[in-house]
């Protein structure tokens, strides 16, 4: 349809281009491909393309919270003593499954006297993304 409009505006006559963006607003083709008018040119069209590189913005918890996560996960997962521990350690490779990831979440509600809502409690799968959403909530929490 995008495709369809800018043809039709870049060869109609300026009285009807003038009309055109009136009769059409703004129109959002699909997710890859976005058209919109202005008031000098009748359309524009702009097209992504698909990136294998993605950005990720995120704020990395204090050392101190990513140690005590640490340990919260050591002690619910009994994991033996020289286990290393890090932030990037998921779960799932310490050898948690969903019930011990629950364990582990309400060892850090109590730990933080913090509630983690159940959607962010899905969302976490290592130390770092726990210790992070814990200092998110508890930044709120003292807001």
């Amino acid at each position: 349809m995008a495709h369809s409009l800018a043809a039709a505006s870049s060869f109609s006559p300026p009285a009807a281009r003038r009309r055109l963006p009136a009769q059409v607003g703004n129109v959002i083709s699909s997710r890859s491909s976005v058209s919109f008018n202005s008031q000098r040119m009748s359309f524009m069209f702009i097209r992504s393309r698909p990136s294998q590189l993605r950005f990720k913005i995120c704020c990395s918890a204090k050392k101190e919270t990513v140690d005590k996560v640490c340990n919260i996960v050591k002690t619910q997962l009994a994991l033996p003593e020289g286990t290393a521990v890090t932030g990037e350690s998921k779960f799932s490779e310490l050898g948690a499954d969903s019930l011990d990831t629950v364990e582990i979440v309400m060892g850090l509600e109590e730990e933080f006297n913090i509630t983690v809502d159940e959607t962010s409690a899905q969302d976490i799968a290592t130390v770092q993304d726990a210790a992070n959403l814990i200092e998110k909530l508890v930044l709120e929490k003292a807001a």
